[in-house]
């Protein structure tokens, strides 16, 4: 398992931990182009589908669940199962450099492409280490680590001869891979060592690592953008920078001129986020929502500034990417409650080159069985390529394919094999109507053997943001409460993402308000089905979905049973006032989404749940990473405290060598095991449980 949490995506106050794999050499590691407090699974529905589709529909699908009991496993046997990420080909296109918990900790393996035993290539014990590409030329390694999950990543590399050198060094730094040079002799990192508010762009050589800067971010207009993508000619960067958490614009720097040209142009509130160049260093392409609810990808012509839609489809289009060679493109489609891969492949123009332009022709992609592909990435040859499967019921597996022999291979299998996955449930996209009639799209998962002679306690499961999804796919946490016998609804409030981007907007200073009152029909939901226990149910999140946990608690004290809060914010002022510097592109758009600390104050203190902690009168469980730089431990300690005066049932737990999202294993199993016996004790207690 990655992490004992579901895991989230388009969250203004919650960057990924880890580097996301990057395959071409225009890709901008994602993190420094996201916010703040991320945490839960993504979901999409459309909007005109949600609203012919009511409660009763939902109601029914969720009934066609199976029945059977599964067999109860424990935490120990959860924990068993092995967690990995990213993927990158070693030079020879031989192996694959990936990253992996196996040692109860991440670290850096290598595994053939025809299969067998991984090999570790580092071997820390304190610190989470991720890999993020093989060199070019040799068995070289880049990776990234931080210390304590403090998120102050650095970029290293491995030598030959097993050496490691810190090519960011110094304190107090966040440094991030963004992407190789086409012909692999240089690299470029993204760092705010100069200015802690705003990240400059280097270029290294891959063999002494001299570095030069090719963009200073400073200057009125680009001050708040972040680089987003380089082209392969190195002439053109682009910028993204947010507005507000619903509006953004793209600016593109000419290295040749040291110009910098704003290029997005609009009214209202629109989307606008650079993806990549083309490989011909000729076009830019772009993600907007300008002409509809969901984001279509876009080209910008770099000679003559045209603007033509390229790809569209019923649900957002959230990334693309080019293979290393340029034969072929990579889309990314958030699809009601999935992400859907397609691959095209370019046609050539009349010199008989690659053109991204011209004649796309779909790749036929492999059978699968229980899951969907995620992570692709290409060798440099485009002859072979590895990505990850991904299921309800099965956590993140490695295959190769192979498209010369049309051969499949897969590297690894990471659930626990004293688990039947057969055990474990299938996750359903359902749908119910909230107060005013807003349908809201959710993931759900019911327990075996739940039944209307067999009622379940139940749990609404918040995920991140504001703006974050809860999608398909695996989580270990939440399997292994429905495992234990309590149903779990993940729920997308109004402001997630994936929806359409009214939906997307319809949290806006609404935070304790509209979205909470959402969760609190979720309950009513539940208790619909006719086998949830309607007096057995809480709330649990973590970050945002953390906040929404305090303030059900604080704001509908008589709603939810008990309360599951994860590193969430108690308040707001002074999560507002102390997020990290390098997040200052995003300050703005924080402040519109939830408010301002100096001319909201009044506002803030009447939606952090801090100030109302005398209402919480239902059993709490915090948890909190020490080093956590986004929800820092006093959001926890005062939340804690001032229950605690209640005479109000709270446990506590804080994990001193954790950050914002606990990577370790020892911490996943000591949350995990800690949150259900904290259900079981005051939630589940007297319930007759499926057996």
């Amino acid at each position: 398992m990655t992490t004992t949490y579901a895991t989230s995506s388009a969250d203004p106050l919650n960057p990924p931990n880890f580097p996301h794999p990057l395959n071409a050499c225009s890709r901008i590691a994602a993190w420094v182009l996201l916010p703040l407090l991320l945490w839960a699974a993504v979901t999409s529905v459309p909007a005109t589908a949600e609203t012919k589709q009511s409660s009763t529909i939902a109601k029914a699908t969720a009934n066609t669940i199976a029945s059977k009991p599964a067999k109860r496993y424990t935490i120990e046997q959860f924990m068993a199962t092995t967690g990995i990420t990213g993927a990158s080909f070693s030079a020879d296109e031989k192996r694959i450099l990936f990253s992996s918990n196996e040692s109860g900790i991440f670290n850096v393996y290598t595994i053939p492409v025809t299969g067998g035993e991984p090999s570790a290539l580092t071997k820390s014990t304190t610190d989470s280490t991720y890999a993020v590409s093989f060199f070019y030329d040799n068995d070289r390694i880049l990776f990234t680590r931080d210390k304590g999950g403090d998120e102050n990543n650095h970029v290293l590399v491995q030598e030959l001869n097993g050496t490691e050198k810190d090519l960011t060094p110094g304190e107090k730094l966040k440094a991030s891979f963004s992407g190789w040079r086409p012909d692999g002799t240089a690299f470029y990192i993204a760092t705010n060592e100069r200015d802690a508010k705003f990240f400059d762009l280097y270029k290294y050589d891959a063999k002494s690592y001299a570095r030069t800067m090719i963009f200073k971010n400073e200057g009125l207009a680009v001050q708040n953008a972040n680089p987003a993508a380089i082209s392969r000619d190195e002439r053109w960067i682009a910028l993204n920078k947010p507005n507000t958490t619903s509006d953004s614009d793209i600016y593109l720097y000419d290295a040749t001129t040291q110009k910098t040209q704003f290029i997005t142009p609009h009214k209202g509130a629109v989307s606008f986020s650079a993806a990549t160049f083309d490989p011909a260093s000729k076009k830019l392409f772009f993600l907007s929502n300008e002409t509809g609810e969901f984001t279509a990808l876009r080209t910008y012509d770099l000679a003559t500034g045209a603007i033509k839609e390229h790809q569209k489809a019923d649900w957002d289009v959230v990334s693309t990417y080019f293979s290393p060679d340029g034969r072929y493109r990579v889309t990314s489609v958030n699809q009601d409650g999935s992400i859907a891969v397609n691959i095209v492949e370019a046609g050539k123009n009349s010199s008989n080159n690659i053109d991204s332009s011209n004649n796309e022709k779909p790749v036929a992609m492999p059978k699968l069985a229980g899951g969907e592909i995620r992570g692709v990435t290409f060798g440099k040859s485009g002859n072979r390529m590895v990505y990850y499967v991904n299921g309800d019921r099965s956590p993140n597996n490695l295959f190769v394919h192979d498209f010369a022999i049309k051969k499949t291979t897969q590297l690894t299998h990471s659930l626990n094999k004293e688990i039947d996955s057969n055990d474990l449930v299938e996750a359903e996209v359902v749908r119910f109507r909230s107060f005013d009639g807003t349908v809201i799209p959710s993931i759900y998962y019911k327990p075996r053997g739940a039944s209307a002679n067999s009622k379940v306690p139940a749990l609404v499961w918040v995920h991140g943001g504001p703006g974050g999804q809860t999608t398909r796919g695996y989580s270990a946490q939440i399997q292994y409460l429905v495992n234990h016998g309590y149903a779990v609804l993940g729920i997308n409030n109004r402001g997630s993402s994936g929806y359409g981007k009214t939906f997307f907007m319809a949290d806006d200073r609404k935070h304790g308000r509209e979205p909470l009152w959402d969760c609190v029909e979720a309950k009513t939901y539940l208790a619909s089905l006719g086998y949830v226990d309607p007096e057995r149910i809480g709330i649990i999140g973590g970050s945002y979905g953390g906040y929404m946990t305090l303030a059900a608690l604080a704001f509908r004290p008589e709603a939810f049973k008990v309360g599951v809060n994860i590193f969430g914010v108690s308040n707001w002022i002074r999560t507002l006032e102390s997020i990290p510097p390098y997040w200052e592109a995003q300050r703005k758009a924080l402040y519109d989404e939830i408010g301002d600390p100096v001319k909201d104050k009044e506002f803030l203190i009447a939606t952090s749940p801090l100030f109302h902690a005398k209402e919480i009168r239902a059993p709490l469980m915090v948890i909190q990473g020490a080093n956590d730089p986004r929800v820092i431990k006093p959001e926890s300690d005062d939340i804690v405290e001032a229950v605690r005066k209640n005479n109000v049932p709270v446990e506590y737990v804080v994990f001193p060598d954790e950050g914002h999202g606990f990577s370790k294993k020892k911490n996943q199993m000591e949350s995990s095991k800690r949150i259900l016996e904290f259900l079981d004790k005051y939630l589940a207690r007297n319930a007759k449980m499926p057996t």
